[in-house]
Parts: C-alpha cells; sequence; structure tokens
C-alpha cells in the first residue's frame, strides 16, 4: 500500500543542519527497506498561486489558499504492507523532521 506522509510545519524556516541530518538517515533508511517512493520540501504558502480554471474562469490568487500558521512544508510518499507499518513509519519520520506529520493512504 501507498502513503503519503505530510510534514506539517508551523515556521517559515527550513530545517536546520541536525535535522537535515536526521531527515537524510530517514531517508536512507526508507530507500534501504524498500519503503522510499519519493519526497520534497517546499516553500511556505506565501510563495504559493492558488489557479482556478474550472469553465475557463482563468483566476489566479497569490498566495496558499489557507492561511493557517502551520502548513505543509514537506511530504513522503512510501510503501508500507500495512497500515501499522505505515504508522511506524511516519513517526519516525516525525522524529527525524522535528515536525508533526500527517499520515494519509494514497489512493492512486
Amino acid at each position: 500500500m501507498k502513503y503519503i506522509i505530510f510534514v506539517v510545519a508551523d515556521q517559515t524556516e527550513r530545517a536546520g543542519g541536525n535535522e537535515m541530518a536526521a531527515i537524510d538517515e530517514f531517508n536512507d533508511m526508507l530507500q534501504d527497506k524498500g519503503h522510499w517512493i519519493t519526497a520534497a520540501g517546499f516553500n511556505h504558502g506565501e510563495a504559493a498561486t492558488v489557479l482556478d480554471n474550472r469553465s475557463d474562469a482563468g483566476i489566479v490568487t497569490e498566495g496558499s489558499l489557507y492561511s493557517q500558521p502551520e502548513h505543509y512544508s514537506g511530504f513522503w510518499i512510501i510503501e508500507a504492507e500495512d497500515h501499522q507499518t505505515a504508522l511506524k513509519l511516519a513517526a519516525a519520520g516525525s522524529k527525524a523532521c522535528n515536525r508533526k506529520v500527517e499520515l494519509r493512504p494514497y489512493l492512486r
């Protein structure tokens, strides 16, 4: 089964040196154990652009759709045998990046 682990941040600063080392170690473990699909970090929602082109509306809005202090700052897409394994991996990811994470089954 595939899962997505969203990293939830409450600041705009990127992960520091020790956090990046722990994230790299976590990524290596995911790859070594066959759980890795992909991962990435991304800018704060202030750098986002929301587009709505349904029915050729052509609406473009600068900034994130959501303006809460907490925001997604990255993700992992993983492969896990079952939900319990995914929960354990998400907990390890939270510890590695020193942030809250949100785990969801991946539908594709």
